[in-house]
């Protein structure tokens, strides 16, 4: 018989209570295809950085998710996702090495090294969302050979600042202009310049949010503005973003995270510029 002063079990208490339960960790390898947790988005994994992850799914769409708290789902199962860990090989010699990481422009690191001395050479850009992109994807390369970018706060001034730099063979100036285009108010103003130690090189972009890939966004391309009304305010508009083009571009620059998330034509302009502000005799 069970005696009626205690109750069902009177080690209940003393037990320990089931805690929330660890999800397995999987290391956010590329390629590996996962799904988010609200089941809004599915892709593969092709980057993955300190706290973030990039997901691309069948369409060329691309999203960004931190890597925790939320967990994610593989093959159905929640889990959580972690940086993964960097591979080694073997070297030749009965050890092993890690592999050459790459900068976010593709390029091998160089060895680290003291702090180069900056050289007479620079490289101007239209605006400060202009030298921030660029700093983000060649801002390891451009430390490296000692480049400084600056930026024009825009075009208007241009050629009273060429003037005012005094470019000459061991003084070179690069120049990234937005939107140079035949018959545009930039073509003009830069064809003003006139110095074989100056080069203006442009993208054909109205502004360099659009050098960013739309699918790493996740839309599926910049809209059209009508002609008069502030081209970044009208993406806002079309796209479903809050009116906060500061909060934009910081969501748009975080999403960016390679030189493969951006345009061709915006790539190849810059490493214009590198080439010719580095060339031999420019130091």
């Amino acid at each position: 018989m069970r005696s009626r002063r205690y109750g069902q079990d009177v080690l209940a208490e003393q037990r320990p209570r089931p805690g929330p339960r660890q999800l397995p960790q999987v290391p956010a390898e590329r390629g590996l295809v996962v799904e988010d947790a609200a089941a809004e988005f599915c892709g593969a994994v092709v980057f993955c950085e300190k706290d973030a992850v990039t997901l691309e799914d069948g369409h060329g769409r691309r999203r960004v998710f931190p890597l925790s708290p939320a967990p994610f789902l593989l093959e159905g199962k929640p889990v959580r996702l972690v940086r993964p860990v960097p591979k080694a090989r073997p070297d030749g010699h009965g050890v092993t090495a890690r592999a050459p990481a790459r900068t976010a422009s593709g390029s091998i690191p160089a060895p680290p090294s003291r702090a180069k001395v900056a050289k007479a050479s620079r490289i101007y850009v239209e605006g400060r969302h202009d030298a921030e992109l660029v700093e983000k994807i060649w801002g390891d390369d451009l430390r490296d050979v000692g480049v400084v970018v600056e930026y024009l706060e825009g075009i208007d001034d241009l050629p009273a600042i060429v003037a005012s730099f005094s470019p000459e063979p061991a003084r070179r100036l690069g120049v990234l202009v937005d939107h140079l285009v035949d018959g545009s108010k930039e073509t003009r103003i830069a064809a003003q310049v006139r110095s074989p130690h100056v080069l203006i090189v442009g993208h054909p972009f109205i502004d360099v949010w659009a050098a960013v890939k739309p699918s790493v966004l996740g839309i599926s391309g910049w809209p059209r503005v009508p002609h008069g009304r502030p081209w970044k305010d009208g993406v806002l508009a079309a796209i479903g973003w809050p009116p906060n083009t500061a909060a934009a571009w910081q969501r748009i620059l975080r999403s960016v995270t390679s030189f493969a998330d951006l345009e061709p034509e915006f790539l190849g302009r810059v490493e214009e510029l590198i080439d010719f502000v580095t060339a031999p005799g420019s130091a």
